[in-house]
């Protein structure tokens, strides 16, 4: 794989050319600044930047009066590759505070390793209904130790209004939800984003979250997308490079507000 022609055709598809994440986003373009602007519950930040050393204290100084004009915290969406080189220091010095970093990872569906056994006693499904998004909230809840208000929010409306857009999984050992995850699929583009996998800690270890991978790389592979994206954490990149997928940058959220 070109790594350098894949992530200019990242850039360029998932970032510069952004589609909305959901039914009540909107994205916009401000000078050399894309972002989405949601409700509350939404996801509010800046996607892409194509800024310079002259002028990006001016755009981030912008974006701040302009997202809590509305009365959003937002997040900066900064990748490794972005300029000016600095930036992260710059958005650190007007107020930000930076999340851990990750690691953007993509692979060519055709080529990933998805032959491995599944867990044995585990079966992954799809989550259709609101019964199973409680499932995939309960991991989240469990997995991450954070509130999953917005995950379910974000899961109901999108499977409401785009049921073809998103792919959410569960895994189950027995009754017990063990793992789920998410894929997000734009029409129109060549990438399929892995979001969210997360394996409660009494069954990390034991190939779950290998599973929710190979089941996600799958449904892509029959839409018809060419590659799958990942915002790996330094737990799923090993086991995502044994999967086929390459590291060709790193992401850092930079939060505002809240």
């Amino acid at each position: 794989m070109d790594h350098t022609a894949v992530l200019a055709l990242y850039d360029r598809d998932m970032r510069e050319g952004a589609r909305p994440d959901g039914p009540t986003a909107r994205i916009e373009r401000a000078g050399a600044v894309v972002r989405q602007i949601a409700d509350e519950r939404g996801w509010n930040g800046v996607l892409w930047s194509g800024l310079d050393a002259a002028g990006a204290d001016r755009a981030i100084d912008e974006q701040i009066a302009f997202f809590t004009g509305l009365g959003r915290d937002f997040e900066w969406k900064l990748y490794g590759h972005d300029r000016p080189d600095d930036l992260g220091r710059r958005l650190a010095a007007a107020g930000f505070r930076a999340e851990p970093e990750e690691t953007l990872m993509v692979g060519e569906v055709s080529r990933l390793v998805l032959d491995g056994q599944q867990p044995e006693g585990v079966r992954v499904v799809e989550v259709t209904d609101p019964a199973g998004v409680d499932l995939v909230v309960d991991v989240h809840e469990r997995a991450f130790g954070t509130d999953g208000t917005r995950l379910r929010h974000r899961l109901l409306d999108g499977l409401a209004a785009a049921p073809e857009a998103v792919v959410a999984v569960v895994a189950l050992a027995g009754g017990e939800a063990v793992g789920a995850a998410r894929m997000e699929l734009v029409p129109g583009t060549r990438f399929a984003g892995l979001w969210g996998g997360g394996t409660v800690e009494a069954w990390r270890g034991r190939g779950v979250y290998r599973a929710l991978v190979a089941h996600r790389a799958r449904v892509a592979a029959a839409r018809g997308y060419r590659y799958l994206q990942v915002d790996a954490s330094s737990m799923s990149r090993p086991i995502l490079e044994r999967l086929g997928l390459h590291a060709l940058s790193t992401t850092t959220p930079y939060l505002y507000g809240g």
